[in-house]
């Protein structure tokens, strides 16, 4: 799947928690800058991890009760999940390589 997806309130337990491929999600909104700054880097992961890693977005705003259900205090959030569960977190923009490096300890 070398596609961005758009992660929901309706789909998030079938898309992200049952998976059996690791997730990244962006939680975001439109009118954070910060947001803005991530979301071609999440774009980017999206194609070069396609196939063993699976990265979508959720609007905070559109979709308030999975953003509550894991505690989102701050945009951007990025929740690393593995087995339907959390297994890492990184809270605004960060570089790139940042990221990577947390992908990469998480799919090997």
């Amino acid at each position: 799947m070398s596609e961005l997806m758009e992660f929901t309130d309706g789909n998030f337990e079938s898309e992200v928690v049952k998976s059996d491929k690791p997730c990244l999600v962006d939680f975001w909104a439109e009118w954070c800058g910060p947001c803005r700054m991530v979301g071609p880097v999440v774009e980017e992961i999206a194609k070069e991890y396609a196939g063993k890693l699976k990265v979508g977005k959720l609007n905070v705003d559109d979709n308030n009760k999975t953003a509550v259900q894991y505690g989102i205090m701050s945009i951007p959030s990025l929740l690393f999940f593995n087995g339907g569960k959390v297994v890492d977190q990184v809270i605004g923009a960060v570089p790139k390589k940042q990221l990577i490096l947390r992908i990469d300890k998480i799919i090997t």
